[in-house]
């Protein structure tokens, strides 16, 4: 396997938005980690996401003959029992790597290796059952709410509200992200009503802003990503769907960057708002869907 076909499998161009992710669990459960504990936490859930798209592909090899001839695997440039094992290989290390960073942070390993057991789980579910399951967009929302919580309890074991709060908003926009998704190898949207999901985080970040006034400018982004991807969503002319799709990917930064301003981190929150660039760079280099 080449390097460049293991980055395409991975969808690497989206990897910023799990580390926002990251950012954004550890600072809603009200904690952070010293530096070495955190690169390990940030390479488990990289392993996670990478480790879950290698498996997408590998359940969707039939199908990708006909709709996707280039990827790796139908192209025959990479063999799916090899996808299957390796995907199956990080998923693991996740698991292991969230019990070691869990012993290093003193929280211990039980419940941030049980986070990592979840996600994995939540991972295959979606891949396996994702084109023919209607609530695969739910499914792969909770594969995202899974890395805010295992960075919770990194830290904590006793998650407060505000990363429930969050944990659900992030649900609401990878529902509206997913559906959107689903149409992409359609080149049309049926129906437009799940995007107002996308909403949720919007009208909640509104509320933030007269008890943060920073979050105001990472609203403003947010909602500028939103807008300008349901425009090309509703225009539907010529790669307008996955410019959408992948708009709303490197927006998951963007919800996470509020959600940190809103807890007075502003700082944190520019960190976040880099990801957000770094992964629209990074997209015309590796397709991000």
């Amino acid at each position: 396997m080449s390097w460049a076909d293991a980055l395409r499998l991975g969808r690497v161009s989206n990897l910023p938005t799990v580390w926002t992710n990251t950012l954004a669990g550890l600072v809603l459960a009200g904690g952070f980690l010293s530096p070495a504990p955190l690169i390990l936490l940030l390479l488990a859930v990289s392993l996670a996401y990478v480790g879950g798209m290698f498996l997408n592909d590998a359940f969707d090899a039939e199908i990708d003959v006909a709709q996707r001839p280039e990827r790796p695997i139908p192209s025959g440039r990479v063999g799916r029992e090899a996808v299957f094992a390796f995907g199956a290989a990080m998923l693991a290390a996740n698991v292991i790597s969230l019990g070691i960073v869990g012993s290093l942070s003193g929280t211990g390993p039980l419940w941030p290796a049980l986070a990592g057991l979840a996600l994995a789980a939540l991972i295959v579910l979606y891949n396996w059952r994702h084109k023919s399951n209607p609530l695969s967009p739910v499914v792969m929302g909770l594969c995202r709410v899974m890395v805010y919580l295992a960075a919770g309890l990194c830290v904590t074991a006793d998650l407060p509200p505000a990363l429930w709060i969050g944990a659900a908003l992030l649900l609401c926009h990878l529902i509206g992200l997913t559906y959107a998704a689903k149409q992409e190898s359609l080149g049309h949207v049926a129906n437009l009503w799940p995007l107002l999901f996308l909403a949720a985080p919007l009208l909640y970040g509104l509320a933030l802003v007269p008890r943060e006034p920073a979050t105001a400018l990472f609203w403003l982004a947010l909602a500028a990503a939103v807008i300008a991807s349901l425009v090309f969503l509703r225009r539907r002319g010529p790669g307008d769907i996955p410019r959408a799709v992948m708009t709303l990917i490197a927006a998951i930064s963007l919800l996470d960057a509020m959600l940190i301003a809103g807890q007075g981190r502003p700082g944190l929150a520019a960190a976040a708002l880099l990801g957000f660039a770094l992964t629209l760079f990074l997209q015309r280099f590796v397709r991000g869907t």
